[in-house]
C-alpha cells in the first residue's frame, strides 16, 4: 500500500534510527562513487596508459597521479568503509533489540563525520595534502587534512558509545540472559575498533597535529609509521566485520535457509577482538629500528587471524548448503544451482566471498616474515587489498542495499532495478578479479605499488616493458569497473529518488536468519558473553605486543623536518 509523505513521517518518528542510518549510507556511497571514479585512471596507469592529462582537462583541480591516488584511497578505504560501518553496526543491533538508540548522539556522530570530511576534503582537493592513504611523515600535508581526518575518525567513538548504551540498556532489562547474536557482534566489533583506533589517535594528537600547526619542528618517521600500523592493519577488520555481520545474520535468510551455528559466529568475532590489533609489525618487516623478534611474533599472530576467517568460510558454506537443500537441491553440487542466483542481495556477498579466497591466501604471503620480502611495496599489495575491501566489503555493501533501502525508506525495488543490480555485481566481481590478476602478476615482476609508471619518461625508457602482458588485464579491468560503476550509480539513485513508498516495507523487520544451533545455556557461549573480560585480555595483548617497542622508540626519537614532494 502506497503512503503519503506525511503518513510515512510517522514511521520515522517510531524508528528515528532509520533516517540517520540512511544519511550514513548515502554519504558513504557518495564517497565510494567519487573515489571509484578515480579508479579507472589508477587501473590505466598500471596498464601503462597515462590518462591523467585527460583527467586534468575534466577536473582542473587534479594536479597529479598522486593526488588522484590520495583521493581514491582516502574516499574508498577510509570514508566509505567507516560510514557504512557506522550505519550497519548501529542499525542492526538497534533493530534486533527493538530499542531506540540515543538519537542525539547518533546524529552527533553523523555531523562529526560530515564536518570532518569537509574539512579534510578541502586541502585534498586543493592539492595541499597529497600524502596518500597512509600519510607517512615526513610527507607533510596541510593542517586541515589532519584535523578533519581526526574529527572524522573520532566520530566512531560516539558510535561506540551509542552501541554500548544499547547493550547496557538491554542487559538491564534482561539480567542473566546471553547477548543476542547481532548485538554481540556489534559490541565486540566496536570494542575491537576502539583498541585499534588508539594508535591513529596517538599519532594525530602527539605528532601530526602539533607538527602541522608548527608547534613542533619535526617528527620521527618510524614511530609515526608504527602508530599508524597499530591501527592500519586492524582497520582491515574494521572494513570486513560489518560485511561478516551481514553474511552471518542476513545472507542465510536471503538464501532461503538458516545459520548453522550461533556459537561459531560468536567465536569468530571474539577471535577478531583478541587478534586484530597486535599484528601491525608485519607491515614493517623492511623497517629498521624494530627488533626482528617482535616482527616474528607479529607475523605468527597475523597467521592466527586467518582462523576466524576459515571458521567463517565453514559456517557460511554449511549454511548455504542447508539453504540450497531446503530449496530442493539434490546430489553433491545440486544445492549450489538451487540457490537464488537471481537475487543481487544474495549474489553480491557470495561473489565477494569467492574473491576473498585468493585474497586471504595472498594475506598469508604478506604475513610471512620471508615471503613478504618478495612482494613488499609491489603491485601485489593493492591487488591483495582490492580482493578484500573492494571485493568482499564493497560487494556486500552493494548487495545489502537491495533489502536495506526498502527497509529504511519503504521504497520498493522493481524487477528491472533488481536485474540491473545483478548486472552491476557480476561486472564488479569480474572487473575486480581481472584487475587482481594483473596487479598480483605485476607484483611478482617487481612493478612497484603507488608509482606513476605511465609517466611518459618512465614509459619511454621501457622500465616495465617486461610486465606488458599483465598490464593488459588492468586496462580491461578499468573499463569493466567503470561500466559497473556507472550502472550502479544509475541503479542506486533510481531507487533512492523513486516516488513510490510502501509502509509495509519500512515497517518490516530486518531479515535476520534463524539459527539451527543456538546459544541456549551452553557454558562456552556464557563464557564468551563475558565481553568485559575478553576486552581486558585484548588490551593486555596489545600492551605486550607494542609496549616494549614503543618504549624503545619514544626513548630514542629522531625527528626530521617535513617535506613536500608534489
Amino acid at each position: 500500500m502506497a503512503v503519503r509523505t506525511s503518513d510515512f513521517s510517522r514511521i520515522y518518528e517510531a524508528y528515528p534510527e532509520k533516517k540517520a542510518t540512511l544519511y550514513f549510507l548515502v554519504l558513504g556511497f557518495i564517497a565510494l562513487i567519487i573515489g571509484s571514479l578515480f579508479g579507472p585512471f589508477q587501473a590505466l596507469n598500471y596498464g601503462n596508459v597515462d590518462a591523467y592529462p585527460l583527467l586534468k582537462r575534466l577536473l582542473p583541480f587534479v594536479q597529479s597521479y598522486y593526488q588522484g591516488l590520495t583521493l581514491h584511497g582516502v574516499l574508498n578505504a577510509i570514508v566509505f568503509t567507516q560510514l557504512f560501518a557506522q550505519a550497519i553496526m548501529v542499525y542492526l543491533p538497534a533493530r534486533e533489540l527493538n530499542l531506540r538508540p540515543n538519537m542525539g548522539l547518533m546524529w552527533l556522530s553523523w555531523w562529526m563525520a560530515f564536518i570532518g570530511l569537509v574539512i579534510a576534503a578541502l586541502p585534498l582537493l586543493a592539492n595541499e595534502a597529497t600524502v596518500l592513504y597512509t600519510f607517512y611523515p615526513p610527507l607533510k600535508g596541510h593542517w586541515a587534512f589532519y584535523l578533519g581526518a581526526s574529527i572524522f575518525v573520532l566520530s566512531t567513538w560516539v558510535s561506540i558509545y551509542v552501541v554500548l548504551d544499547l547493550w547496557r540498556r538491554w542487559k538491564a532489562q534482561n539480567p542473566g540472559k546471553v547477548t543476542p547474536l547481532v548485538t554481540y557482534m556489534a559490541v565486540v566489533y566496536w570494542l575491537m575498533w576502539f583498541i585499534a583506533s588508539i594508535g591513529l589517535v596517538l599519532e594525530a594528537v602527539l605528532f601530526l597535529l602539533p607538527w602541522s600547526f608548527g608547534l613542533i619542528q619535526g617528527v620521527d618517521p618510524l614511530i609515526t609509521r608504527t602508530l599508524f600500523w597499530w591501527t592500519g592493519h586492524p582497520i582491515v577488520y574494521f572494513w570486513l566485520l560489518p560485511a561478516y555481520a551481514i553474511i552471518y545474520t542476513v545472507l542465510p535468510k536471503q538464501a532461503g535457509g538458516k545459520l548453522i551455528s550461533d556459537p561459531m559466529a560468536r567465536l569468530a568475532f571474539l577471535l577478531f577482538l583478541l587478534l586484530s590489533t597486535p599484528v601491525g609489525f608485519h607491515h614493517q618487516f623492511a623497517d629498521p629500528g624494530i627488533d626482528p623478534t617482535w616482527k616474528m611474533i607479529h607475523s605468527i599472530l597475523t597467521l592466527f587471524v586467518a582462523v576466524p576467517s576459515l571458521m567463517t568460510a565453514f559456517t557460511v558454506a554449511a549454511s548455504l548448503e542447508f539453504a540450497g537443500r531446503m530449496r530442493g537441491g539434490k546430489g553433491i553440487f545440486g544445492w549450489i544451482k538451487a540457490l537464488p542466483w537471481d537475487n543481487p542481495a544474495f549474489v553480491a556477498p557470495v561473489l565477494g566471498l569467492l574473491g576473498f579466497i585468493p585474497g586471504g591466501a595472498g594475506g598469508i604471503v604478506n604475513a610471512s616474515f620471508t615471503l613478504d620480502y618478495v612482494v613488499h611495496n609491489t603491485a601485489w599489495i593493492p591487488g591483495h587489498f582490492h580482493l578484500q575491501v573492494a571485493s568482499l566489503v564493497t560487494l556486500t555493501a552493494m548487495g545489502s542495499l537491495w533489502w536495506l533501502i526498502p527497509n529504511l525508506t519503504g521504497k520498493p525495488v522493481s524487477d528491472g532495478q533488481r536485474r540491473l543490480g545483478l548486472a552491476v555485481v557480476w561486472l564488479w566481481f569480474i572487473g575486480m578479479m581481472v584487475m587482481a590478476l594483473g596487479l598480483h602478476w605485476q607484483g611478482l615482476l617487481n612493478v612497484p605499488r603507488r608509482s606513476y609508471i605511465a609517466d611518459p619518461m618512465v614509459r619511454d625508457a621501457g622500465a616495465y616493458a617486461h610486465a606488458a602482458l599483465p598490464m593488459v588485464f588492468n586496462i580491461l579491468a578499468g573499463i569493466i569497473l567503470l561500466v559497473a560503476l556507472l550502472l550502479f550509480i544509475y541503479g542506486l539513485f533510481s531507487v533512492l529518488l523513486g516516488r513510490e513508498r510502501k509502509a509495509e516495507l519500512a515497517e518490516a523487520p530486518v531479515p535476520f536468519a534463524e539459527v539451527i544451533s543456538g546459544p541456549e545455556d551452553r557454558p562456552l557461549v556464557q563464557a564468551m558473553d563475558r565481553i568485559g573480560f575478553w576486552f581486558l585480555v585484548a588490551v593486555i595483548l596489545v600492551v605486550l605486543a607494542y609496549g616494549p617497542t614503543l618504549v624503545q622508540l619514544f626513548s630514542n626519537l629522531n625527528p626530521v623536518p617535513g617535506m613536500r614532494l608534489w
